[in-house]
């Protein structure tokens, strides 16, 4: 019977330990444009991590220095099952939010493009390329970026089109000064689009800024650091998207010419450490990356 007893014990404290872990890896994963909350939110949540350990401590007590009967040891296994439980719950809530939020960010991008046959799967295709070009940035760079806020961002940074004209959009030829002007808003409206979801704050920046340009001659005139890392990323992929997607008033550049297009105006329009990065990712990777129903 004692075997039992400290056998579930062990299991239990075993189990809660995985528990913490677990719990960790939840709030970690909640301090993105989605799941982010406010700091009274995360007082609890740290409490809760606090008297998990406590909890961890208490199996530790109970096993080395009492004497615990059957019961009690049950409890604390089956309280340690039950965190378990709930933790397990909690993330696959979290995991079914996010999943529907990007569904319906899908659906916004889906009207952005039927209102530009020019812009037919071009962000999907940003969103696609920034992905996969987090999974080749080293370390010291994925520290510095939410993957989650990150795809929203690339998948939204055109998102202020919608308060573009259509007929500066689809304009077959090139625009007039003025019709730029206008066009060059898009960042701004964007930004203003999204304003009322406050989560979205983390990333008004990263798509406010996704044209400026590494030697200053960009939208509002940023330049070099001063530009969020996240909006030099996407204004890589988003550079190499419109050079290989078909538009109406030019036909798509080959991977090879792109790729020598970006490598010309590295350390000039687009970060030169960036680039140096994604014209080494396989050139099969990249062309995945191409939503299907605009393969050619």
């Amino acid at each position: 019977m004692n075997i039992l007893i400290h056998l579930e014990i062990v299991v239990g404290a075993i189990l809660m330990i995985t528990n913490i872990i677990r719990y960790s890896n939840f709030i970690h994963s909640t301090q993105d444009v989605i799941s982010s909350v406010s700091k009274k939110d995360m007082f609890w949540r740290r409490l809760a991590k606090i008297l998990l350990i406590f909890f961890l401590m208490g199996y530790i007590f109970v096993g080395v220095c009492s004497k615990p009967d059957l019961m009690i040891a049950m409890i604390l296994f089956w309280g340690s099952v039950f965190v378990a439980i709930v933790i397990t719950l909690m993330s696959k809530l979290l995991e079914t939010a996010k999943e529907r939020s990007i569904d319906i960010a899908e659906v916004l991008v889906g009207v952005i493009d039927a209102r530009d046959s020019n812009l037919d799967g071009h962000s999907r295709h940003v969103q696609n390329l920034t992905m996969l070009f987090y999974n080749y940035l080293p370390s010291s760079m994925k520290k510095k970026i939410n993957p989650i806020s990150l795809e929203y961002a690339s998948l939204l940074h055109d998102v202020g089109k919608l308060g573009v004209p259509e007929s500066i959009l689809n304009k077959p030829e090139k625009l007039s000064d003025e019709e730029w002007k206008v066009m060059k808003t898009h960042p701004k409206v964007g930004v203003k689009i999204l304003e009322p979801i406050l989560t979205f704050d983390g990333i008004s920046d990263w798509i406010l800024y996704h044209h400026e340009r590494i030697d200053g001659n960009g939208y509002y005139k940023i330049k070099g650091n001063d530009i969020p890392l996240a909006s030099k990323i996407i204004a890589v992929c988003d550079t190499y998207s419109a050079i290989t997607m078909r538009r109406s008033y030019k036909n798509p550049k080959t991977h090879e010419e792109a790729i020598n297009i970006l490598k010309s105006v590295a350390g000039s329009q687009l970060d030169e450490k960036l680039v140096a990065i994604f014209v080494n990712i396989p050139e099969k990777e990249l062309m995945s990356c191409m939503p299907e129903k605009v393969k050619y």
